[in-house]
């Protein structure tokens, strides 16, 4: 019998040579700000609908990532769940993207139910409008997190119990939040600089935390397949199943579960259908459960298995952007602090009109991505920014998210 099985049967701590793998799967696509905003302030209500223009119609970009991504990653997917009945993957989806399922792909929503009943895929909490809201309002936080709950069991028939913060971005008060929500365990990036020299290959528990897990992204491996994976210039293109199996085993003993977190659009919309992608996913599984010990996990699974190691003290904000892993993909210039600080000034009143297109509207001027499209860091991570942007230039986006927060205000005071 191995190992792992007799454990587990016995209810006993399994201390493995060969770490589990956590596979999950980040799903969001923001509703942009349509730029004909610009000649219509105090006329035209409707931000997030542009005709006109391709890189804005959000109707055209959302079909385009469920036929690069959504339908065949999602179709691959269950074909590997059918297939190895130790495969195991988990999700989250924004209330955003979820909404644009209902509206334009229902029949990728039938997928992942699909997939989801066979017991071994994992969906996780998070932020319903993928904000920012932690860093701002509280209450906020709050609700969105339970509206994204409830939407959560509507679909799927599942309550989460891992939370996901946008962006992954953390810091110890946030895991105490999510703690206080019901929440059992929380992703964060396992950047150097909270570790210090230690792996993110180990469970931890958040600094004042004692009921709550902490899994961390090992970046490196992760990358290896969301961003380095069609480089031809990299030293290690190809990547191979094989390859990339090799390199699992080398944390053989050093370490209980390897988290491999990335966005969804990995597949298929970031790494193209030609170059491999698909196939490379395909085969990972098989080549990975070669190995005897070898098994996958949730994060619920590991947190039941596997216990913290240490607290991990995180005073400071963390994420999973750019090579600085802080929040300046975000907040690192004045039009992004200047546009953010206008829209959550808008709270009080915005709760206090009672109507619910206008909150509607705010709460979907919350979404990350809006900041994101402003960043001005134009270094290494230039060419990220602006492959995932629509407009022009930081400066375009900002002036196009000014006029529609503009025409917010406007509404407020109307209503006041």
């Amino acid at each position: 019998m191995p190992y792992l099985v007799m454990c587990q049967r016995l209810r006993v701590k399994c201390f493995k040579n060969v770490p589990s793998v956590c596979f999950y799967f980040q799903v969001h696509q923001p509703l942009r700000v349509g730029r004909h905003r610009n000649f219509a302030v105090g006329k035209e209500h409707s931000y997030f609908d542009d005709e006109s223009e391709i890189k804005l119609n959000n109707r055209h970009i959302f079909q385009k990532v469920s036929r690069n991504c959504y339908i065949p990653a999602t179709r691959v997917i269950v074909e590997l769940l059918e297939r190895h009945k130790e495969f195991k993957v988990s999700f989250s989806f924004s209330g955003i993207v979820l909404e644009q399922f209902e509206r334009w792909a229902p029949d990728v929503l039938d997928l992942f139910r699909q997939a989801i009943k066979t017991g071994r895929v994992e969906i996780l909490g998070e932020t319903y409008y993928h904000s920012l809201a932690f860093l701002h309002s509280k209450n906020e936080f709050r609700r969105q997190v339970e509206m994204h709950r409830a939407k959560i069991k509507a679909l799927f028939g599942v309550m989460p119990r891992i939370f996901r913060n946008t962006e992954l971005i953390y810091r110890n008060d946030i895991a105490a939040e999510a703690s206080a929500l019901g929440f059992a365990g929380i992703l964060a990036e396992g950047a150097n600089k909270i570790l210090k020299g230690r792996s993110p290959n180990f469970i931890y528990r958040p600094q004042g935390v004692s009921n709550m897990g902490i899994l961390l992204k090992n970046y490196r491996l992760s990358d290896d397949i969301a961003f380095r994976f069609s480089d031809r210039s990299w030293n290690e293109w190809p990547l191979t199943a094989p390859k990339f199996t090799q390199w699992l085993s080398m944390h053989n003993g050093s370490g209980e579960v390897i988290n491999l977190f990335m966005d969804y659009e990995t597949f298929g919309e970031h790494q193209w259908e030609e170059s491999g992608i698909f196939d490379f996913l395909r085969a990972l599984p098989g080549e990975t459960l070669k190995h005897p010990d070898c098994d996958f996990v949730t994060p619920s699974e590991a947190l039941r298995r596997y216990a913290p190691s240490a607290a991990l003290d995180i005073p400071y904000f963390v994420s999973w952007a750019d090579e600085e892993r802080d929040l300046s993909a975000w907040l690192s210039n004045s039009m992004q602090t200047e546009a953010m600080r206008r829209l959550y000034a808008l709270e009080p009143k915005v709760s206090k009109t009672d109507d619910p297109q206008l909150v509607e509207d705010w709460r979907r001027m919350q979404t990350s991505d809006h900041f994101y499209y402003m960043c001005t860091k134009w270094f290494s991570d230039g060419d990220v920014h602006k492959y995932f942007s629509p407009y022009e230039s930081p400066d375009d986006a900002f002036a196009t998210y000014m006029d529609a927060l503009k025409d917010l205000e406007l509404r407020v005071e109307a209503v006041r």
